[in-house]
């Protein structure tokens, strides 16, 4: 085969292997009964007659004792011999069928590596053969499974992207076609409103940027010792106003003697930002946000929670997926590309702790936890 081991190349080798170590089994069980048997012979026919039989036999009788040394020595060649010769018979079969039973796994792997690579990545192959075969073939669909998932992945990354670009550029190019054929003004609310879409495009082609970062690991964290209650206050005095503005109360229940994290204080403040940004544009006027921060075990657990629309259950799983939006349509409308929570998702595994969402449903609110591990000398 192009590119490769050509077919029951893999198996070839095997029988062949099998057979000569048969055959070198056979060639130095002959030698060494060519080599031992006649002195075993002359000793045991010794020990049978006797100590004193060489000085009291005639010539007749010990030229018989070398005829029967010789007649021996032939029979036992021509048995290791014929007994040889049907081992190879069976070795042959048996060699045939381990041979093909180790081949054949290994066959299907490279026929199904080979389409993977053509791009074929829901290719897999049965799980067979023995412990380390199964092993290899279960860790092969696992990788196959892995690659398949990233390139769903791929595609479905560009076609969101595209299809985020897509909508301000059109509202961009029917603005300015507009004014071009004087169907719409040029005066200064027209032009807002073009501002405002370019302004999108910047936001969606930055988080793009820091999604890209940090899922690659381009991001260094600068980790040093900061108090749970100090990165609350910051995230709570930068939202602050926009919460008095829109008319959300926002409330902080964070204990002032809570350990020590080990976190990088601008990333760690850029989740919880995001989360509040998150909570107040969900709540709707009169309604109530509450940051929390508790010890569970060696780190510390933030919780956003509101009172606002609530999330339905099966939008849970998916919150922190890329372009993933529990409301596509007025999410598209109020600018949001569904990027935020993803980027919050890698930032606080970056930190080696884990986020999640929980809600009781539409209409019941919900909350987002987060962990951040305590700083060393705390645990």
């Amino acid at each position: 085969m192009k590119g490769g081991v050509a077919r029951g190349g893999l198996r070839r080798r095997l029988f062949i292997a099998h057979l000569l170590t048969i055959a070198a089994g056979a060639i130095t069980l002959l030698g060494v009964m060519l080599l031992l048997a006649p002195g075993l012979h002359d000793r045991l026919m010794v020990a049978w007659l006797g100590p004193h039989w060489a000085a009291t036999a005639d010539d007749s009788m010990i030229e018989m004792e070398r005829a029967t040394n010789a007649i021996f020595t032939q029979a036992m060649v021509q048995a290791l011999t014929i007994s040889s010769g049907a081992a190879m018979v069976v070795a042959v079969v048996v060699s045939f069928a381990a041979s093909r039973r180790v081949a054949q796994p290994l066959e299907r792997l490279v026929i199904a590596a080979r389409r993977i690579a053509a791009g074929h990545y829901r290719e897999r192959v049965p799980i067979q053969g023995d412990y380390e075969l199964a092993q290899l073939a279960a860790q092969f669909n696992t990788m196959a499974a892995t690659l398949e998932n990233a390139e769903q992945r791929r595609v479905a990354l560009i076609g969101d992207v595209a299809h985020e670009l897509r909508t301000p550029l059109a509202t961009i190019a029917g603005y300015v076609e507009g004014m071009l054929d004087g169907v719409v003004e040029s005066d200064e609310g027209t032009w807002v409103l073009v501002l405002d879409e370019v302004n999108r495009l910047r936001r969606l082609v930055g988080d793009l940027q820091e999604l890209s970062r940090v899922e690659s690991g381009q991001v260094a964290l600068n980790l040093t010792a900061v108090t749970p209650a100090a990165l609350s206050a910051a995230a709570v005095a930068r939202l602050e106003a926009q919460f008095a503005e829109k008319g959300v109360t926002l409330r902080t229940q964070v204990a002032a003697d809570l350990p020590l994290v080990s976190a990088d204080p601008d990333r760690v403040l850029q989740v919880l930002i995001n989360l509040l940004g998150n909570a107040l544009h969900y709540t709707p006027v009169g309604g109530e946000v509450t940051v929390q921060a508790v010890r569970v075990g060696d780190a510390v657990q933030w919780c956003v929670r509101d009172t606002g629309i609530g999330i339905a259950a099966e939008h849970l799983p998916h919150l922190f997926e890329r372009f993933y939006r529990v409301d596509k349509a007025r999410m598209r409308a109020t600018g949001g590309a569904g990027i935020g929570l993803t980027i919050c998702k890698a930032l606080v595994e970056l930190h080696g702790g884990q986020i999640w969402g929980e809600s009781a449903g539409l209409g019941q609110g919900a909350a987002f936890f987060f962990t951040v591990p305590l700083f060393h000398h705390y645990k």
